[in-house]
């Protein structure tokens, strides 16, 4: 189990990543990893600051998270010798740094450009495959560095889908206990712990999650670094992937729609929590608090698209038992789930 030996946020909190690198190494090399709209926003900022502390830096301009990207890293930081992969961007660049990181065994430092999702603190990465995204095993952060200033000027959808990520764990939690009961699978009790703390906090908050506010960033990027804790812990994403990200990932898979990672799993939230008999009412009006979607028209997916989703949600991991059952849900149980549960 890794935990992150620093999680640095606030307003220019980027200015210490110098600092940082060096209480993770002795090394003096390092690889970023960014595209070149995030190099504009932050990468090359981290260069600067990483170079005048006497560290040598190969910077390196990437796009799609895809097998064929995360080798190229790879055998640049392998001649580079590298000891330590940066990523700074949004969800793509960060998953290519962290799988590189992991396949070389070296450490990564994790630098959110935005906070979309709670992939820039978890130790999964979405890369794809043959045209496919396919949830693998990467590097926990061994340091997160959050700089509030950054974050706050990416559009505010961004973060509200970050938020609507870390709430959709309540559903999550629902699936692992669940898979407990049926199946005997272990659940640990203090990644559970710590799951439902992350969610709970975006609900007792959620007011307070707003547009232009380096408060808002802060207060979500605690809790996608304390979701990203509970699945190393975990050993597994089990305590923030259930039903709902299957549902976002089988969304991902038709390619439907507009919805950003998180905003599909808010959506998924709600149906989820309805199949489970909860109060799917509360994740509704969370979600609407934040300002994160609740409808399929609100990230351009139609009925039926959003009903063949949910009948094959149940294939996109069919090692992980959930609310979904192991030959998923009829046609007219989703279409019920979109009717009753008012995402129509």
């Amino acid at each position: 189990m890794l935990l992150p030996r620093d999680v640095i946020g606030g307003h220019g909190a980027i200015e210490k990543i110098g600092e940082v690198f060096f209480k993770i190494t002795n090394s003096k090399k390092a690889i970023i990893v960014t595209g070149k709209t995030s190099a504009e926003i932050a990468g090359n900022r981290a260069r600067e600051i990483l170079e005048s502390s006497g560290i040598t830096v190969n910077m390196i301009l990437t796009e799609e998270a895809t097998d064929e990207n995360v080798e190229i890293v790879k055998e640049e930081a392998k001649e580079f010798d590298a000891k330590v992969i940066i990523g700074v961007g949004g969800g793509t660049k960060i998953d290519i740094a962290k799988k590189s990181a992991f396949d070389l065994g070296i450490d990564f430092i994790s630098v959110p450009t935005s906070a979309s999702h709670d992939g820039v603190a978890s130790p999964r990465a979405s890369i794809k495959k043959n045209g496919l995204s396919v949830s693998v095993e990467a590097s926990m952060p061994a340091a997160i560095i959050a700089d509030t200033e950054i974050i706050v000027t990416a559009p505010f959808r961004f973060l509200a889908s970050g938020a609507a990520d870390v709430l959709s764990n309540l559903t999550a939690l629902k699936d692992w206990s669940l898979a407990h009961r049926l199946k005997g699978e272990r659940v640990s009790s203090s990644a559970y712990a710590i799951s439902e703390f992350a969610a709970k906090e975006i609900i007792n908050n959620a007011s307070d999650i707003k547009p232009n506010l380096e408060e808002s960033v802060w207060l979500v990027i605690k809790q996608i670094a304390f979701s990203g804790i509970a699945m190393s812990v975990a050993g597994s994403s089990r305590p923030a992937s259930g039903a709902e990200h299957m549902f976002a990932h089988s969304v991902d898979t038709i390619k439907k729609g507009n919805g950003l990672h998180g905003e599909l799993c808010g959506i998924g939230s709600i149906i989820s929590m309805y199949l489970h008999g909860g109060d799917w009412r509360m994740i509704r009006d969370t979600l609407q608090k934040i300002g994160a979607p609740t409808r399929l028209d609100q990230v351009s997916l139609k009925e039926e698209d959003a009903v063949q989703a949910l009948m094959m949600a149940h294939k996109t991991r069919p090692d992980r038992y959930t609310i979904l059952g192991e030959s998923g849900l009829s046609e007219i149980a989703a279409r019920e789930a979109l009717k009753v549960t008012e995402v129509l």
